[in-house]
């Protein structure tokens, strides 16, 4: 066998449908659109459209919106992240944040950042540095000596000046 000779098994590519090219083709003067309308001209979008009634999608109300500043958050027990101290992918006397939760792999992406949550057990003194955290999780870094850094703003409350 050469390589100029390599080729798929007879049938295997099917050649594509020559439309419009005579009626002995098959595919000849229409073309396969049918009769005459606008669904046989060329442009035609139609998607929604319902013989002039209005549409279902302008039909039903419209609800909810869009919030441009909402943030995606990584959500982490404590009790994971134990888990990878004890596999000894996290360094327990280092910092924790995301990029350390990202290589020890924890997590798959940063995104916006990570929130803590308290489920799960924690056995070592551990560093946070997280966008946000439960009160659970805490007050159980807390109890055994380790600190939990909220990087995100503290959102104020009563008055705001403008």
């Amino acid at each position: 066998m050469k390589l100029n000779e390599i080729a798929d098994k007879p049938g295997a590519r099917k050649g594509r449908m020559r439309v419009g090219r005579g009626i002995g083709s098959g595919k000849g003067k229409t073309g396969g659109r049918g009769g005459k309308g606008q669904t046989a001209r060329t442009g035609v979008a139609i998607k929604g459209f319902e013989g002039g009634q209005m549409p279902l999608h302008r039909r039903l109300p419209k609800r909810g919106f869009n919030n441009i500043f909402a943030l995606t958050l990584n959500e982490v027990n404590l009790g994971r992240v134990q888990q990878a101290v004890d596999k000894g992918r996290l360094d327990a006397s280092a910092v924790i944040d995301v990029a350390a939760l990202v290589e020890a792999g924890v997590l798959r992406r940063a995104r916006d950042g990570v929130r803590l949550l308290g489920g799960g057990e924690l056995t070592s003194k551990l560093q946070f540095e997280v966008h946000g955290a439960s009160q659970s999780a805490i007050a159980a870094v807390e109890k055994l000596g380790g600190t939990v850094t909220v990087l995100a703003p503290r959102k104020e409350t009563g008055e705001q000046a403008g």
